[in-house]
């Protein structure tokens, strides 16, 4: 384990992270926060992050205090309130060039970050990337058309470096952390939800579950799952909502006593709602009607979640849940849910010779998600349920 060149001398010491802006990111700074923690033990260590996210970190082992700001609030006036705290070293997540003008303007002495352009001459150390690094652009449309008419078999060539498990973007946040003497090797990441908090929303959104279950067997327990159609990325992450439907339709042949609920943001509310009608039953519709703390704890609840890849897989995943998620334009070796290899999750994928292309929208036929069916999607959540 590297040993932190702080760790004699990190009682008093006061150190900013600068957390990034998007939930499922978030969840994947958790282990690099942990190995910071295990590092400097006797720091104190705050997070700046968006009001949006700050829920997120209530109760975290790894943080003392959350700075929030809100959409708008210029980097100087962030760096003024950030001054009067006396941070001692400040660590940037974000490859932004705001993140590292907000903790140059705070004057912190020591300002760790990813080297980027626009940037390097605000941060004291400029980390380099590390070996390996993965990357996501996007595949033009004319390569995604040429792709799907090479012949069969042929490989898509690769984007950026070879995706393995190492590429993984926790390793980026880890890599980060190592510069403050943190030990490099992943953890999986990790939410904490408290015993009272899944009890308020057990008696805010479950009470009778068993009327909306269709033909509900009496005495046989009730099988709660959870249903993310929605991504904020794109359409092109979103497997198809007839899809949706048709897994909870089966789901109540093969599985039983299922009771399925929706999460999303309020403008989910219609997706789902369409969802739910095209199932015709067993589905609760609760996007735009949960706090980020109700949502985890309902996530928590759920015996498995099906969902698209966007930040409630994430969080779902770091609270425990198993996940089942039909990856398309995107890659699970950058961004799949939990600690890489974690065989708790089904993540599956279509033989698309054009997949991953990091668009947002199909340029083509979306083959890569209409290639995943539903009967593949409920054999996945049964093994999940079995392997629990």
């Amino acid at each position: 384990m590297t040993t932190s060149r702080f760790a004699d001398t990190s009682a008093g010491r006061r150190i900013l992270v600068r957390g990034v802006n998007w939930l499922g990111d978030a969840v994947m700074t958790t282990p690099a926060l942990q190995r910071l923690r295990e590092a400097l033990p006797e720091a104190h260590i705050t997070l700046l992050t968006h009001e949006k996210l700050s829920d997120l970190w209530q109760g975290h082992p790894s943080l003392d205090a959350i700075i929030p700001f809100p959409s708008g609030e210029s980097p100087w006036t962030v760096a003024g309130r950030l001054r009067a705290e006396g941070f001692h070293t400040a660590l940037v997540l974000p490859n932004s060039p705001r993140s590292a003008l907000e903790v140059w303007l705070a004057r912190i002495p020591q300002r760790v970050g990813h080297a980027r352009r626009w940037r390097n001459w605000l941060l004291t150390q400029a980390v380099v990337p590390r070996p390996g690094q993965g990357r996501m652009p996007k595949r033009s449309a004319n390569e995604v058309k040429r792709l799907v008419r090479s012949p069969v078999g042929t490989p898509p060539p690769a984007i950026g470096h070879p995706h393995s498990r190492t590429t993984h973007q926790i390793y980026d946040y880890l890599h980060l952390a190592a510069a403050l003497g943190a030990n490099p090797e992943p953890l999986p990441p990790k939410l904490e939800i408290s015993a009272a908090e899944l009890r308020q929303a057990e008696d805010a959104f479950l009470g009778n579950p068993r009327d909306q279950v269709p033909g509900a067997v009496p005495g046989k327990p009730l099988i709660l799952l959870g249903l993310n159609p929605g991504a904020e990325y794109g359409p092109a992450k979103r497997w198809p909502m007839a899809s949706f439907a048709a897994v909870v339709r089966e789901s109540h042949r093969r599985i039983g006593n299922c009771l399925w609920l929706t999460f999303g943001v309020k403008g989910d509310w219609e997706l789902c709602e369409e969802v739910a009608r095209l199932a015709g039953g067993g589905v609760r519709n609760l996007a735009g009607k949960t706090s980020l703390r109700q949502l985890m704890a309902l996530l928590k609840l759920c015996r498995v979640v099906l969902t698209n890849d966007t930040g409630p897989m994430h969080v779902a995943a770091a609270l425990g849940t198993p996940v089942v998620v039909p990856f398309g334009s995107t890659s699970p070796e950058l961004t799949g849910p939990g600690l890489p290899g974690d065989t708790r999750h089904r993540l599956l994928r279509a033989t698309a010779p054009c997949s991953p292309c990091f668009r947002r929208e199909c340029p083509i036929d979306f083959r890569c998600m209409t290639g995943i069916s539903a009967e593949r999607v409920v054999a996945a959540i049964q093994g999940a349920l079995v392997s629990e």
